[in-house]
């Protein structure tokens, strides 16, 4: 019907009004498409045209596509906020597990062993990114690390709310379960460390300045002196910095690893305190752990294999020198 009633009023067949006396006629719609029969029928066969009700198909094809455009451009209505809330809550707790588990995760002091670099109730920040890219801990560090087996066995673990477990499983809230510990690492793998008397505490022969860390009024070595101790490769020596109040390597030199821990106990590093605000500060390597000399035996090592590798070179040289002055 749209396209017949098209043609109709393109056509011959749609009426016109005859032009009065004196007045000109209106032109057609469309000029171009007026056929010659009715550009040479003259007034008569204006007259003579039919005079019965325009046909008003085309205005009901018209306001139904008007329908159709306005359906197409009426904006679709947004989901209600309470249906989405619970897709966002899902979403925000699976990026928290995944940082908890591959990133960073918060951890609560809980006893004066770290003080005063870290007093009880602070939370740490650690770092678990860099220890799957190969990150070994380092001399001056603080790191957290599990208990290597008889630490903490008489140290009592409370039992946490189902609360308290959700919050610690995504990572929002410290483990109360786990059986973590925190110190500051000394020595690692194939260092030797020693303290006698009231200190201080050398490290492949080199005393520590510990005064920036080490709590006040505390001597080096504590109540507990020892060594010299060999670190095995792939273990640290860890002490608390509150070296009257910490159970570290000191004290569990009669375990497995003479009081060393193994570097795949070790979580991460804490890199910064982040709770309460008013605590908030981060937690670099001391400067002393940075003097010429304490890496000594590490620095012996290139020294030792390039001579190894120059002796050849040298004698190959020496008698191909003498095989020329000395020709058979």
């Amino acid at each position: 019907m749209g396209d017949l009633a098209v043609g109709a009023r393109s056509g011959t067949g749609e009426p016109e009004e005859p032009a009065g006396r004196g007045e000109t006629s209106r032109p057609a719609t469309s000029p171009v498409h007026q056929s010659p029969a009715q550009s040479q029928a003259g007034p008569q066969a204006q007259r003579s045209a039919p005079t019965g009700p325009p046909d008003t198909s085309d205005a009901l094809d018209t306001s139904a596509g008007e329908g159709v455009s306005g359906g197409m451009k009426k904006a679709k209505k947004p989901r209600a906020f309470w249906k989405e809330l619970p897709i966002l809550i899902g979403i925000a707790l699976l990026l928290a597990l995944l940082i908890k588990t591959f990133l960073v995760q918060a951890f609560s002091i809980p006893s004066d062993s770290m003080q005063d670099t870290l007093q009880r109730g602070d939370r740490v920040l650690v770092d678990k990114l860099t220890p799957w890219f190969g990150s070994k801990p380092q001399r001056g560090e603080v790191v957290v690390f599990h208990d290597p087996g008889g630490w903490l066995n008489e140290t009592p673990t409370p039992e946490p709310n189902p609360v308290q477990k959700v919050l610690s499983f995504i990572g929002l809230m410290p483990s109360a379960e786990e059986k973590d510990l925190i110190k500051r690492v000394i020595a690692v793998g194939g260092d030797t460390v020693e303290c006698h008397g009231t200190g201080p505490v050398k490290v492949n022969g080199k005393a520590l300045k510990e005064d920036s860390y080490v709590f006040p009024g505390a001597t080096p070595c504590g109540d507990r002196a020892f060594g010299p101790i060999h670190v095995p490769k792939g273990r640290i020596w860890v002490m608390g910095d509150h070296r009257d109040d910490s159970l570290d390597s000191r004290y569990h030199q009669n375990l497995k690893g003479n009081g060393t821990v193994s570097e795949d106990e070790v979580v991460g590093r804490a890199f910064t305190i982040a709770w309460p605000i008013n605590r908030w500060a981060t937690l670099p390597v001391p400067d002393t752990f940075d003097q010429p000399g304490i890496n000594k035996a590490m620095a012996a090592a290139p020294a030792a294999l390039g001579l190894a590798g120059a002796v050849p070179l040298v004698m190959w040289r020496r008698r191909r020198l003498t095989g020329t002055r000395n020709p058979r």
